[in-house]
């Protein structure tokens, strides 16, 4: 088994932050490799509600090509492959079956989820374990100890302070710029002649 880091999202699209996260959490835990786990298109835009979301296609193509030049990067396509998005803690239990032991990666934005809005929590704790990387201004030492529910998880969380030059980049401003750069790739195709656009 290659003990690893189970990093699940959307990756809509990847960013520098998810890649170098992932790359910190690996050295903090001394773990094998990170293997990321993006979720089905259809799951981001009708249960999360982003704003818009590249194609299951684009985004594997998207972290295979950044896998490529990074041996501690796996890209597994379990749940895009699956008929309909799998609950977290059936997709670890496939990883198990394909010889990776992996903890949990997860940003602390989500443990205030974990006790309503997950489920088999419990078995992801005793199985496999978090390890929860800081998020925002997150005092995730106070979560863990003031909510009941995470106390008594904390003992299989391991939090990891994030570096604080990737703390606020996000796949939502990403998505926010490349909105806003279409606009205006729009904008200068009404002000410069099609033939001179690919050479400005």
């Amino acid at each position: 088994m290659t003990r690893a880091l189970a990093f699940f999202g959307a990756f809509n699209p990847p960013t520098v932050a998810h890649v170098e996260l992932a790359r910190f959490a690996l050295e903090q835990t001394g773990r094998e490799a990170v293997v990321f786990v993006p979720s089905k298109s259809a799951y981001i835009a009708g249960e999360q509600g982003k704003d818009f979301a590249y194609g299951d296609d684009a985004r594997l193509r998207m972290l295979r090509a950044i896998a490529a030049t990074r041996p501690w990067m796996a890209v597994t396509d379990v749940e895009l492959c699956a008929p309909e998005q799998p609950r977290t803690y059936d997709t670890l239990c496939r990883l198990r079956d394909m010889g990776w032991d992996a903890a949990l990666l997860l940003g602390s934005d989500k443990l205030p989820e974990l006790e309503h809005g997950w489920l088999h929590v419990e078995q992801i704790a005793r199985e496999f374990g978090f390890v929860c990387l800081t998020r925002g201004r997150d005092a995730v030492d106070r979560m863990l100890r003031e909510d009941a529910y995470l106390c008594g998880l904390s003992p299989h969380i391991r939090v990891l302070e994030t570096p604080a030059a990737l703390r606020d980049v996000s796949s939502t401003e990403v998505r926010r710029r490349i909105a806003r750069m279409r606009e205006i790739q729009r904008e200068l195709a009404q002000l410069v002649p099609e033939e001179a656009l690919p050479l400005l």
